[in-house]
């Protein structure tokens, strides 16, 4: 008897897929676009230590004679329990994988694998999984090309452990750094966030792991900074600012999308026919999965009446999966109730098998390798991206690097010490020992010749100032003091949560986390305890520097004046404290820009830098600006930029193509790694308001002292191009000014006219 067509990896995906299709019943088809099981609930370590399948997963498996994916088999945390007890190490995972997969395939009829999905928000989150600074820190680094290097590292490591899908925050953007999940962001700006979304997308893709992009649409966008909240966009404004990173993801081959929580235009992002079907798969033509976040189905039995109508909803509107909710189980009693087509169901169910042919799991559903218990060279790229990212915001031009002479160094404050506390959200629980603080970092750079003392000063959170007279002792009699201030997300056993993984933080915060999903805040001035800790040690008149440890920009003070020097390290991973000190000490130059811009206080927000530009003069009692404008960084040397040249002064709107050549010099006597950036502003013309200006382009540099180079970017249509009256990407006629320089605050243009056809 011959195979059926569905096992033939020579013929087409889309004939398998239509093979196998042919032979499901309705109940197998709703068990393809299921993910209900929390993966943690699948296995049990017995009191042998080998690890089990539970009754669980089998009564799971046999609702439905199969299951679609499983989501977070190797999930560990504290909303999931699991730790070294009882979770799934690296030595351990090749086996439990492939109990799960072999327990599918053999016991079922059609013996379809199981897509298994975990979270890789910052590298894989499981036990033994290495952790890469957040998003907020890949984005300072401005370098997609390391970063596509480390999401390469990380998928090897998923793959390793059997791993299929990773699912990565990467569509988000932080247009109100109140919103708690600011970390997970690449920054404020569409255009860096795309960039880093289409490294992210092909680093995994060459290890042969499926990428799901978060969250889609407008999540950064929620009144108020509130997580899973209303927005306000227009379309214009979605298609302006969140759909840049998703279209870019698209591109790039992206496996699939998760629907966000929040709505657009009264309708949640995973039943708005708009977003998943006009935009997403007939305007872009992609051919990937949508999945729904979290429990988000069940949000719809409000509108929908009950779970049968809320899953009927959500599928006619473009969702393929699920995720822990109760409607997409009573599927098979939504298309016998004639709530919606079996046709509608066969396209969700098409789409799921067919990303199981193309990532080759009918022919090899078993892992052939077990991963190592720390991979090497992921480790080496956590590191390299954690000194890149790290910016230097403030400098008084002696302080830093540290120089020999600085013997004595006092290193004080509530995340000089913590591990966790660099990690950021969605971290697994470490093996003990692993990782460096600042701390540790600076007390082994200085090496034996020096002093280096410590005391913690005050809490990360309230305004108990107990500790600062030690710290203040301590600072009095050092030669320099680092302080280390700013805010934590990780999260503790005794940490509370929502029913979708949620940080639940009363408003006393008890747990400590001042960042994180479910943790926003109204007000982003550091605590009153720090504040009272920097001003206390910046009295004692010892040079100061000051190192935030954060996950969102805090609204800060003036600073300049009263600390020698002020850097963001944010959350930079398990080895960000040797990363902070290599900076500190010369070792590493600072390199990192904002990708976000720092308000000076929560009121004056919205900050970002590409508003609308409708020429606001600011407030009575306050600038409009920001503290610290999106791009800036310094470095310990100075760079010197010429005025941009374009190659030509006018191009038709058909021809839009030219060069634009800016000259960089490095005036200094240290070498420089500097970023050039490259903005468009509308000056005239085209059919809507214009921004104030937009991210087109941007390249590092090394500058050696006295070095002068020329960079030259290119000038395209896409460079040019706007969201016209259709909403679709064009070039308009009009004037544009071509803007160069180091910061989004600090530029200088040269005029392009663009004529009409």
């Amino acid at each position: 008897m011959s195979e059926p067509l569905y096992r033939d990896p020579a013929a087409p995906v889309p004939d398998r897929v239509r093979d196998l299709l042919g032979r499901m019943t309705l109940t197998e088809k709703v068990g393809q676009v299921n993910q209900r099981l929390y993966g943690w609930h699948a296995y049990e370590r017995g009191p042998d230590g080998r690890h089990r399948l539970t009754d669980a997963f089998r009564a799971e498996v046999a609702a439905y004679d199969g299951m679609g994916a499983l989501y977070g088999l190797q999930r560990a945390d504290p909303w999931s329990g699991v730790t070294f007890a009882d979770g799934i190490t690296a030595a351990d995972a090749a086996g439990v994988v492939n109990a799960v997969q072999r327990h599918v395939v053999e016991t079922t009829r059609l013996g379809i694998p199981v897509l298994m999905v975990e979270e890789v928000p910052h590298g894989h989150q499981a036990l033994d999984g290495t952790v890469l600074p957040v998003n907020l820190a890949v984005g300072a680094s401005w370098d997609p090309e390391l970063y596509e290097e480390a999401a390469a590292a990380a998928a090897a490591e998923l793959r390793a452990r059997g791993g299929h899908i990773a699912l990565v925050s990467a569509l988000d953007l932080v247009r109100d750094p109140r919103w708690g999940r600011a970390e997970e962001c690449f920054g404020e700006d569409p255009y860096l966030a795309a960039r880093f979304t289409e490294a992210l997308v092909r680093g995994m893709r060459a290890e042969g792991v499926g990428v799901v992009l978060k969250h889609f649409a407008g999540q950064g966008a929620t009144v108020g900074g509130r997580n899973s909240a209303a927005t306000e966009l227009g379309r214009r404004e979605l298609h302006e600012i969140h759909l840049a990173a998703a279209r870019a993801g698209v591109r790039a081959g992206a496996a699939g999308v998760m629907a966000a929580y929040n709505e657009f235009d009264g309708l949640p992002c995973a039943a708005n026919p708009y977003l998943l079907t006009e935009l997403l798969r007939k305007q872009w033509g992609f051919d990937g999965i949508v999945m729904a976040d979290g429990q988000a189905l069940d949000r719809l039995v409000r509108l929908a009446g009950d779970s049968a109508s809320a899953g009927a909803m959500a599928l006619a509107a473009g969702t393929d999966l699920s995720l822990w909710d109760g409607a997409f189980p009573r599927l098979a009693e939504a298309v016998e109730r004639g709530l919606v087509a079996e046709e509608t169901l066969d396209r969700a169910v098409g789409r799921v098998l067919a990303l199981k042919f193309r990532l080759g799991l009918f022919e090899a559903p078993y892992v052939r390798a077990k991963g190592a218990e720390s991979s090497v060279k992921t480790r080496r790229l956590s590191e390299q991206l954690a000194r890149t990212s790290i910016t230097l915001l403030e400098h008084d031009g002696s302080t830093l690097p540290l120089p020999p002479v600085v013997s004595r160094i006092a290193v004080l404050g509530p995340n000089a010490d913590s591990v966790p506390q660099q990690t950021g959200d969605y971290t697994a629980p470490r093996r003990p020992g692993t990782g460096t603080t600042v701390l540790d970092g600076v007390r082994a750079v200085a090496g034996p010749g020096r002093e280096v003392t410590y005391a913690r000063g005050c809490e990360l959170v309230g305004d108990d100032r107990s500790g600062i007279a030690d710290a203040v002792a301590l600072a009095a009699d050092a030669d320099v003091a680092v302080l280390v201030l700013g805010g934590s997300s990780a999260r503790e056993d005794g940490t509370r949560f929502d029913a979708n993984g949620a940080a639940v933080v009363s408003s006393g915060n008890p747990a400590g986390m001042t960042c994180g999903e479910g943790v926003d805040l109204a007000e982003l001035s550091l605590p009153g305890g720090q504040c009272a800790l920097l001003d206390a040690v910046a009295a004692t008149g010892t040079p100061v520097v000051v190192v935030l440890v954060q996950g969102r920009p805090h609204a800060l003070p003036d600073l300049s004046g009263r600390v020698g020097a002020l850097l963001s390290a944010w959350y930079p991973g398990p080895w960000g404290g040797r990363a902070v000190a290599d900076v500190l000490f010369g070792a590493v130059a600072p390199a990192g820009r904002l990708p976000v811009s720092v308000p000076r206080s929560a009121a004056q927000l919205p900050v970002f830098y590409n508003g609308k530009d409708h020429g606001y003069r600011g407030y009575v009692d306050q600038p409009a600006t920001a503290r610290y404008a999106f791009g800036h960084g310094l470095s310990y040397g100075t760079v010197a930029y010429g005025a941009p040249v374009l190659s030509r002064s006018a191009v038709p709107v058909e021809e839009a193509s030219l060069t634009c050549t800016v000259a960089v010099e490095n005036t200094g006597r240290t070498a420089v790694r500097e970023t050039v950036q490259l903005y468009v502003r509308r000056v005239s013309g085209g059919s809507s308001w214009p921004r104030v200006r937009e991210l087109r382009g941007f390249t590092g540099v090394d500058l050696a002292p006295g070095e002068r180079r020329e960079v030259v970017f290119g000038v395209t249509a896409e460079t040019l191009a706007s969201v016209g009256r259709d909403l679709r990407l064009t070039v308009e006629a009009g004037t544009y000014e071509i803007e160069t320089g180091p910061a989004s605050d600090r530029t200088r243009g040269a005029l392009l006219t663009v004529t009409p056809p």
